[in-house]
């Protein structure tokens, strides 16, 4: 939702922080790879330090520079569909790492799958209707979309880390992962009203 109603003022942003990637002469699916190693390292160190705190901080880290895979390729032209799938891919991976990081350290396992189910129920929710009709990325202003939920992440875990009330972590991924499954329906009201208006057109 963050990402739709502010795309003209976040896109200049993450452009300007994508120029030193451009100087370098990296692809946009060099820095998605990237990402997806600076998630995975970051995950690790967490594994070892358990310290929500600096796992909160790191991950919020790795995650903007994983943003950057868009403005490398509008800045270098470099847009494509391969590149478009792998983004998506990667992003899918990147949260079942972090996800299972959380539920390693805590042993909250049953709500990080509450999570994680919620998270590719959301994504499939939008992936499958564009089997049946063509959709548009505008179309979709969802509240609790993968942007929502990297910054409710490591908001929740810097919280924890700094009032180190480590049964906050119960509560808010409860509640993350609640408002994922509500994505989720919200979505699929959405796609049964556009695949019913489809129907009902004989598209």
């Amino acid at each position: 939702m963050i990402d739709g109603l502010m795309k003209d003022y976040i896109d200049p942003l993450w452009e300007s922080l994508a120029r030193p990637l451009v100087r370098a002469r990296l692809t946009p699916n060099q820095v998605t790879a990237l990402g997806l190693v600076l998630i995975l390292v970051v995950s690790a160190a967490y594994l070892w330090h358990q310290n929500p705190l600096i796992y909160g901080l790191t991950l919020a880290v790795a995650f903007a520079f994983d943003a950057l895979d868009g403005a490398v390729s509008r800045l270098r032209g470099m847009s494509s569909k391969l590149g478009g799938y792998f983004d998506a891919m990667v992003d899918r991976y990147q949260e079942l790492v972090v996800l299972s990081a959380i539920a390693w350290v805590t042993g909250l396992w049953a709500l990080a799958l509450l999570a994680f189910s919620g998270a590719m129920i959301t994504s499939y929710a939008k992936a499958r209707t564009a089997i049946e009709i063509p959709v548009r990325n505008e179309a979709w202003p969802d509240f609790f979309e993968r942007l929502e939920r990297i910054i409710a992440l490591c908001l929740l875990l810097v919280v924890a880390g700094v009032t180190g009330w480590m049964g906050l972590m119960f509560w808010g991924l409860l509640a993350y992962g609640l408002l994922c499954h509500a994505t989720a329906l919200q979505r699929a009201a959405r796609a049964a009203a556009m695949l019913r208006q489809s129907d009902r057109s004989g598209d």
